[in-house]
């Protein structure tokens, strides 16, 4: 059995055009899944789905606003019919607004809240049904940061440090909530991924610096790398696995 093989699951990836989701959605399609990949531009998620299906794969694109939980039920829906179920969600939505804790206005942070968080437990909640339903188990995975445990020196990163720490904690309480469902819930927590939204680190050349000298392994994330651990969460071989974070971050939380 090839414990990476997932041959007639179907997931959903809100977030799935951006530049991890896109990694994340290739890489559930190329081991076998259906996919359907979400955001606010129903158009590059099409593109992305039309992508995939030129490629081989069975693949879809849907609109959704994941700060308006109306929108989230009805993508998960129809997520849901256009595979024919739902198994597994990866959940790629999260942004960030630096403001500094004298700077911080009630509407960024109440913002954060609503991308980071508040969509987390309403996308969670809306697959859960369909897996609990379904009876067959099921696999959900939340996108994370190094910031879920680290505070971030210099920068004014309240909002999001506080909305990806407390989604650890939420991770862990659905994974006691389903794992009678046989459904598990984990997390990956990459460090700065090299895609276009990196570029106001790599524009700034001593905020680079300084930050690949923190890394053990002397680079940033690969969108691979973020989606590799995506996989493995969302396979068999984690059948075993709930309530966890795996930190992608070339040794940051070791050494710090």
């Amino acid at each position: 059995m090839n414990p990476f093989d997932l041959s007639g699951r179907k997931a959903f990836i809100p977030g799935g055009y951006g530049g991890i989701g896109e990694a994340i959605a290739q890489a559930l399609a190329e081991a076998g899944a259906a996919v359907t990949a979400a955001g606010r531009s129903g158009d590059k998620a099409q593109a992305l789905a039309d992508k995939l299906t030129a490629a081989g794969h069975k693949a879809f694109g849907v609109a959704m606003d994941g700060q308006d939980t109306a929108h989230i039920k009805d993508a998960v829906d129809e997520a849901a019919r256009l595979m024919g179920g739902l198994d597994i969600l990866v959940n790629c939505i999260g942004m960030n607004r630096e403001q500094k804790i004298a700077d911080v206005t009630e509407e960024t942070f109440d913002e954060i809240y609503r991308a980071n968080l508040r969509s987390a437990m309403f996308l969670a909640q809306a697959v859960a049904r369909h897996q609990v339903a379904a009876g067959q188990g099921g696999k959900q995975v939340h996108l994370l940061s190094v910031r879920s445990q680290l505070g971030m020196r210099g920068f004014g990163y309240s909002a999001y440090c506080a909305t990806k720490g407390a989604l650890v904690m939420l991770v862990k309480q659905h994974a006691l909530e389903l794992a009678p469902h046989g459904i598990t819930v984990n997390g990956v927590a990459p460090t700065v991924v090299l895609t276009d939204a990196a570029e106001k680190w790599r524009s700034d050349e001593t905020r680079w610096a300084a930050l690949l000298a923190r890394i053990p392994l002397g680079r940033v994330a690969q969108a691979r790398d973020v989606a590799g651990a995506a996989l493995f969460f969302c396979s068999p071989a984690s059948d075993f696995v709930t309530g966890q974070t795996l930190y992608v971050d070339g040794g940051i939380t070791a050494s710090q």
